[in-house]
Protein backbone atom coordinates (compact mmCIF):
# COMPACT_ATOMS: atom_id res chain seq x y z
CA UNK A 1 0.00 0.00 0.00
CA UNK A 2 2.73 2.39 0.85
CA UNK A 3 4.02 2.28 -2.83
CA UNK A 4 0.72 3.22 -3.96
CA UNK A 5 0.68 6.25 -2.23
CA UNK A 6 4.15 7.15 -3.71
CA UNK A 7 3.50 10.50 -5.35
CA UNK A 8 5.80 9.56 -8.82
CA UNK A 9 3.52 5.90 -8.47
CA UNK A 10 0.30 7.95 -8.47
CA UNK A 11 1.42 9.99 -11.43
CA UNK A 12 2.19 6.78 -13.64
CA UNK A 13 -1.65 5.91 -12.66
CA UNK A 14 -3.00 9.35 -13.13
CA UNK A 15 -0.80 9.16 -16.76
CA UNK A 16 -2.28 5.87 -17.40
CA UNK A 17 -5.91 6.77 -17.13
CA UNK A 18 -5.92 10.35 -18.69
CA UNK A 19 -4.30 8.22 -21.43
CA UNK A 20 -6.94 5.74 -21.48
CA UNK A 21 -9.63 8.56 -21.20
CA UNK A 22 -8.29 9.87 -24.47
CA UNK A 23 -7.25 13.28 -23.25
CA UNK A 24 -5.26 15.48 -25.08
CA UNK A 25 -2.21 15.57 -21.95
CA UNK A 26 0.77 15.25 -23.88
CA UNK A 27 4.25 16.07 -23.06
CA UNK A 28 6.59 17.45 -25.40
CA UNK A 29 8.99 14.97 -27.26
CA UNK A 30 11.77 17.38 -26.39
CA UNK A 31 11.12 17.77 -22.41
CA UNK A 32 10.57 14.20 -22.49
CA UNK A 33 13.95 13.49 -23.80
CA UNK A 34 15.58 16.32 -21.36
CA UNK A 35 13.37 14.89 -18.06
CA UNK A 36 15.25 10.99 -19.39
CA UNK A 37 18.74 12.73 -19.37
CA UNK A 38 17.99 14.23 -16.50
CA UNK A 39 17.39 11.28 -14.59
CA UNK A 40 19.82 9.17 -16.28
CA UNK A 41 22.85 12.29 -15.07
CA UNK A 42 21.41 12.48 -11.80
CA UNK A 43 21.40 8.80 -10.63
CA UNK A 44 24.85 8.63 -12.52
CA UNK A 45 26.33 11.10 -10.09
CA UNK A 46 24.44 9.56 -6.78
CA UNK A 47 26.52 6.73 -7.94
CA UNK A 48 29.58 8.14 -8.47
CA UNK A 49 29.64 9.91 -5.19
CA UNK A 50 28.34 6.79 -3.43
CA UNK A 51 31.29 4.40 -4.94
CA UNK A 52 33.75 7.00 -3.88
CA UNK A 53 32.64 6.77 -0.51
CA UNK A 54 32.88 2.52 -0.48
CA UNK A 55 35.47 2.03 -2.88
CA UNK A 56 36.22 -1.23 -5.61
CA UNK A 57 35.12 -3.59 -2.44
CA UNK A 58 34.94 -7.17 -2.77
CA UNK A 59 30.84 -6.65 -2.57
CA UNK A 60 31.14 -4.19 -5.62
CA UNK A 61 33.05 -7.00 -7.80
CA UNK A 62 30.61 -9.67 -6.86
CA UNK A 63 27.09 -7.30 -7.79
CA UNK A 64 28.66 -6.53 -11.20
CA UNK A 65 29.70 -9.94 -12.11
CA UNK A 66 26.49 -11.18 -10.82
CA UNK A 67 24.92 -8.08 -13.30
CA UNK A 68 26.84 -9.60 -15.88
CA UNK A 69 26.13 -13.13 -15.45
CA UNK A 70 22.46 -12.31 -15.56
CA UNK A 71 22.69 -10.30 -18.69
CA UNK A 72 24.40 -13.08 -20.52
CA UNK A 73 21.93 -15.91 -19.10
CA UNK A 74 18.53 -14.13 -19.24
CA UNK A 75 18.40 -13.99 -22.96
CA UNK A 76 19.51 -17.15 -23.42
CA UNK A 77 17.07 -18.86 -21.34
CA UNK A 78 14.41 -16.42 -23.01
CA UNK A 79 15.01 -17.73 -26.29
CA UNK A 80 14.95 -21.13 -25.57
CA UNK A 81 11.58 -21.10 -24.30
CA UNK A 82 10.25 -18.46 -26.81
CA UNK A 83 11.65 -20.02 -30.41
CA UNK A 84 9.03 -23.34 -28.93
CA UNK A 85 6.06 -21.19 -29.71
CA UNK A 86 6.38 -18.37 -31.66
CA UNK A 87 9.02 -17.63 -34.89
CA UNK A 88 12.98 -17.45 -34.29
CA UNK A 89 13.32 -14.08 -35.07
CA UNK A 90 10.21 -12.73 -33.08
CA UNK A 91 12.14 -15.05 -29.63
CA UNK A 92 15.21 -13.69 -30.31
CA UNK A 93 13.55 -9.95 -29.84
CA UNK A 94 11.66 -10.50 -27.24
CA UNK A 95 14.37 -12.56 -25.64
CA UNK A 96 16.74 -9.37 -26.00
CA UNK A 97 13.77 -6.84 -25.08
CA UNK A 98 13.50 -9.05 -21.96
CA UNK A 99 17.27 -9.87 -20.83
CA UNK A 100 17.60 -5.73 -21.09
CA UNK A 101 17.14 -3.73 -18.65
CA UNK A 102 14.71 -0.70 -17.60
CA UNK A 103 16.14 2.27 -16.26
CA UNK A 104 13.12 4.11 -15.54
CA UNK A 105 12.00 0.73 -13.38
CA UNK A 106 15.35 1.20 -11.79
CA UNK A 107 15.21 4.60 -10.58
CA UNK A 108 11.73 4.02 -9.49
CA UNK A 109 13.30 1.28 -7.63
CA UNK A 110 16.00 2.73 -5.79
CA UNK A 111 13.94 6.08 -4.53
CA UNK A 112 11.51 2.99 -3.25
CA UNK A 113 14.25 1.55 -1.36
CA UNK A 114 15.56 5.07 0.02
CA UNK A 115 12.19 6.05 1.26
CA UNK A 116 12.29 2.94 3.32
CA UNK A 117 15.74 3.26 4.50
CA UNK A 118 16.96 0.23 3.15
CA UNK A 119 20.94 1.08 1.52
CA UNK A 120 22.26 0.02 -1.47
CA UNK A 121 25.78 0.13 -3.42
CA UNK A 122 25.82 3.52 -5.94
CA UNK A 123 27.54 1.17 -7.85
CA UNK A 124 24.14 -0.69 -8.70
CA UNK A 125 23.95 2.13 -10.88
CA UNK A 126 27.19 0.43 -13.02
CA UNK A 127 25.39 -2.65 -12.90
CA UNK A 128 22.39 -1.38 -14.95
CA UNK A 129 24.54 -0.23 -17.41
CA UNK A 130 26.37 -3.13 -18.14
CA UNK A 131 23.29 -5.10 -18.11
CA UNK A 132 22.02 -3.17 -21.18
CA UNK A 133 24.21 -4.63 -24.25
CA UNK A 134 24.72 -8.24 -24.03
CA UNK A 135 21.26 -9.22 -24.70
CA UNK A 136 20.86 -7.28 -27.71
CA UNK A 137 24.34 -8.32 -29.06
CA UNK A 138 23.30 -12.53 -28.09
CA UNK A 139 19.61 -11.54 -30.39
CA UNK A 140 21.62 -10.30 -32.97
CA UNK A 141 23.66 -13.38 -33.04
CA UNK A 142 21.23 -15.50 -33.03
CA UNK A 143 19.41 -13.63 -35.85
CA UNK A 144 22.05 -13.96 -38.12
CA UNK A 145 22.30 -17.74 -36.94
CA UNK A 146 18.97 -17.91 -38.17
CA UNK A 147 19.77 -16.85 -41.43
CA UNK A 148 22.61 -18.50 -42.27
CA UNK A 149 20.30 -21.51 -41.68
CA UNK A 150 17.31 -20.16 -44.20
CA UNK A 151 20.15 -19.06 -46.81
CA UNK A 152 20.07 -15.40 -46.20
CA UNK A 153 23.66 -14.72 -45.48
CA UNK A 154 24.68 -12.92 -42.29
CA UNK A 155 22.57 -10.36 -42.64
CA UNK A 156 21.90 -8.07 -39.30
CA UNK A 157 25.21 -5.49 -39.48
CA UNK A 158 26.64 -6.50 -35.88
CA UNK A 159 29.59 -4.30 -36.24
CA UNK A 160 27.16 -1.37 -36.35
CA UNK A 161 25.02 -2.77 -33.50
CA UNK A 162 28.00 -3.26 -31.43
CA UNK A 163 28.82 0.70 -31.88
CA UNK A 164 25.63 1.59 -31.14
CA UNK A 165 25.09 -0.57 -27.78
CA UNK A 166 28.49 0.66 -25.94
CA UNK A 167 28.26 4.36 -27.41
CA UNK A 168 24.77 4.59 -27.07
CA UNK A 169 24.59 8.41 -25.66
CA UNK A 170 22.09 7.70 -22.60
CA UNK A 171 24.12 5.10 -21.23
CA UNK A 172 27.40 6.93 -21.89
CA UNK A 173 25.76 9.89 -19.92
CA UNK A 174 24.97 7.76 -17.02
CA UNK A 175 28.64 6.22 -17.03
CA UNK A 176 30.42 9.77 -17.63
CA UNK A 177 27.87 11.30 -14.94
CA UNK A 178 29.29 8.51 -12.18
CA UNK A 179 32.80 9.18 -13.44
CA UNK A 180 32.41 12.63 -12.51
CA UNK A 181 30.48 11.81 -9.30
CA UNK A 182 33.66 8.99 -8.12
CA UNK A 183 36.03 12.47 -9.04
CA UNK A 184 34.61 15.11 -7.26
CA UNK A 185 33.22 13.33 -4.09
CA UNK A 186 31.73 14.66 -0.80
CA UNK A 187 32.99 18.51 -2.93
CA UNK A 188 30.85 17.57 -5.99
CA UNK A 189 27.64 15.74 -4.36
CA UNK A 190 27.76 19.26 -2.14
CA UNK A 191 27.70 21.66 -4.88
CA UNK A 192 25.25 19.29 -7.45
CA UNK A 193 22.59 18.50 -4.38
CA UNK A 194 19.90 20.71 -5.37
CA UNK A 195 20.42 19.29 -8.91
CA UNK A 196 20.71 15.42 -8.46
CA UNK A 197 19.04 15.95 -5.17
CA UNK A 198 16.25 17.86 -4.17
CA UNK A 199 14.71 18.03 -7.77
CA UNK A 200 15.08 14.48 -8.01
CA UNK A 201 11.54 13.43 -7.24
CA UNK A 202 9.66 15.95 -9.08
CA UNK A 203 11.57 15.00 -12.27
CA UNK A 204 11.17 11.39 -11.80
CA UNK A 205 7.03 12.23 -11.07
CA UNK A 206 7.13 14.14 -14.43
CA UNK A 207 8.82 11.54 -16.32
CA UNK A 208 6.25 8.90 -14.96
CA UNK A 209 3.63 10.72 -15.91
CA UNK A 210 4.73 10.65 -19.41
CA UNK A 211 5.32 7.07 -18.89
CA UNK A 212 1.12 6.25 -18.27
CA UNK A 213 0.29 8.08 -20.94
CA UNK A 214 2.82 6.42 -23.30
CA UNK A 215 1.42 3.14 -21.60
CA UNK A 216 -1.92 4.34 -22.49
CA UNK A 217 -1.32 4.63 -25.69
CA UNK A 218 0.70 1.50 -26.72
CA UNK A 219 -2.43 -0.78 -24.67
CA UNK A 220 -4.44 -0.93 -27.84
CA UNK A 221 -1.46 -3.16 -29.32
CA UNK A 222 -2.01 -5.92 -27.08
CA UNK A 223 -5.24 -6.71 -28.89
CA UNK A 224 -5.25 -10.16 -30.91
CA UNK A 225 -2.15 -11.21 -29.38
CA UNK A 226 -1.58 -14.91 -28.31
CA UNK A 227 -2.75 -15.11 -24.46
CA UNK A 228 0.62 -17.17 -24.18
CA UNK A 229 2.28 -14.77 -25.08
CA UNK A 230 0.47 -11.96 -22.58
CA UNK A 231 1.24 -14.61 -20.10
CA UNK A 232 4.99 -14.92 -20.95
CA UNK A 233 5.14 -10.69 -20.05
CA UNK A 234 3.81 -11.43 -16.50
CA UNK A 235 5.22 -14.18 -15.62
CA UNK A 236 8.96 -14.44 -17.39
CA UNK A 237 9.54 -11.31 -14.81
CA UNK A 238 8.94 -13.37 -11.83
CA UNK A 239 10.85 -15.91 -13.05
CA UNK A 240 13.69 -13.70 -13.63
CA UNK A 241 13.62 -12.39 -10.25
CA UNK A 242 13.40 -15.41 -8.61
CA UNK A 243 17.03 -16.38 -10.74
CA UNK A 244 18.22 -12.50 -9.62
CA UNK A 245 17.24 -13.60 -5.70
CA UNK A 246 18.89 -17.14 -5.99
CA UNK A 247 21.92 -15.77 -7.81
CA UNK A 248 22.42 -12.74 -4.86
CA UNK A 249 21.73 -15.18 -1.53
CA UNK A 250 24.35 -17.98 -3.50
CA UNK A 251 26.69 -14.58 -3.41
CA UNK A 252 25.90 -13.29 0.27
CA UNK A 253 24.75 -10.12 -1.53
CA UNK A 254 22.99 -7.22 0.88
CA UNK A 255 19.57 -6.70 1.27
CA UNK A 256 19.50 -3.41 -1.33
CA UNK A 257 21.57 -4.92 -4.02
CA UNK A 258 19.62 -8.12 -3.67
CA UNK A 259 16.47 -6.15 -4.58
CA UNK A 260 17.87 -3.95 -7.77
CA UNK A 261 19.42 -6.82 -8.86
CA UNK A 262 15.54 -8.88 -8.50
CA UNK A 263 14.39 -5.37 -10.07
CA UNK A 264 16.46 -5.40 -13.26
CA UNK A 265 16.35 -9.17 -13.74
CA UNK A 266 12.79 -8.61 -14.11
CA UNK A 267 12.61 -5.07 -16.32
CA UNK A 268 12.60 -5.07 -20.05
CA UNK A 269 13.72 -2.51 -22.25
CA UNK A 270 11.42 -0.44 -24.08
CA UNK A 271 13.62 2.22 -25.31
CA UNK A 272 16.88 1.53 -26.27
CA UNK A 273 16.29 -2.16 -26.96
CA UNK A 274 13.29 -1.53 -29.73
CA UNK A 275 15.40 1.34 -31.39
CA UNK A 276 18.13 -0.95 -31.90
CA UNK A 277 16.07 -4.24 -32.91
CA UNK A 278 14.46 -1.86 -35.47
CA UNK A 279 17.25 -1.79 -37.70
CA UNK A 280 18.91 -5.34 -36.45
CA UNK A 281 16.35 -7.49 -36.33
CA UNK A 282 13.83 -5.97 -39.11
CA UNK A 283 11.81 -9.68 -39.51
CA UNK A 284 10.65 -9.05 -36.17
CA UNK A 285 7.19 -7.79 -34.79
CA UNK A 286 7.58 -4.44 -32.79
CA UNK A 287 4.30 -3.99 -32.15
CA UNK A 288 4.52 -7.67 -30.27
CA UNK A 289 7.94 -7.15 -28.23
CA UNK A 290 7.24 -3.46 -27.60
CA UNK A 291 3.60 -3.41 -26.52
CA UNK A 292 4.66 -6.60 -24.32
CA UNK A 293 7.35 -4.61 -23.01
CA UNK A 294 5.96 -0.97 -22.59
CA UNK A 295 1.80 -2.27 -22.06
CA UNK A 296 1.72 -5.02 -19.60
CA UNK A 297 5.64 -5.88 -17.93
CA UNK A 298 6.71 -2.17 -17.27
CA UNK A 299 3.24 -1.10 -15.18
CA UNK A 300 3.37 -4.10 -13.37
CA UNK A 301 6.69 -3.56 -12.60
CA UNK A 302 6.15 0.09 -11.10
CA UNK A 303 2.92 -1.07 -9.40
CA UNK A 304 3.06 -4.03 -8.17
CA UNK A 305 6.52 -5.68 -8.91
CA UNK A 306 8.98 -3.15 -7.07
CA UNK A 307 7.11 -3.92 -3.48
CA UNK A 308 6.87 -7.58 -4.18
CA UNK A 309 10.58 -8.25 -5.01
CA UNK A 310 11.17 -6.03 -1.78
CA UNK A 311 9.18 -7.74 0.45
CA UNK A 312 10.19 -11.48 -0.75
CA UNK A 313 14.12 -10.09 -0.56
CA UNK A 314 13.49 -9.06 3.24
CA UNK A 315 11.53 -12.23 4.28
CA UNK A 316 13.49 -14.68 2.69
CA UNK A 317 16.82 -12.25 2.94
Amino acid sequence: MHSFLDPAILFFVFGVLAGTARSNLEIPAAISKFLSLYLLMALGLKGGFALEKSGLTAEVVKSLGAAVLLAIVVPLISYKILCRRIAGFDAAAIAATYGSVSAVTFITATQSLEQQGIAFGGHMAAAMALMESPAIIIAVLLANHLRREQGQGQGGGLGKVLHESFTDGAQLLLLGAMAIGVITGDRGQAAMQPFSGDLFKGMLSFFLLDMGLMTARNLPQLRGQSPWMLAYAVLAPLGHAALAWGLSRALGLPLGETVLLMVLAASASYIAVPAVLRFAIPEARPSLYFAMSLGITFPLNILLGIPLYTRVATILG
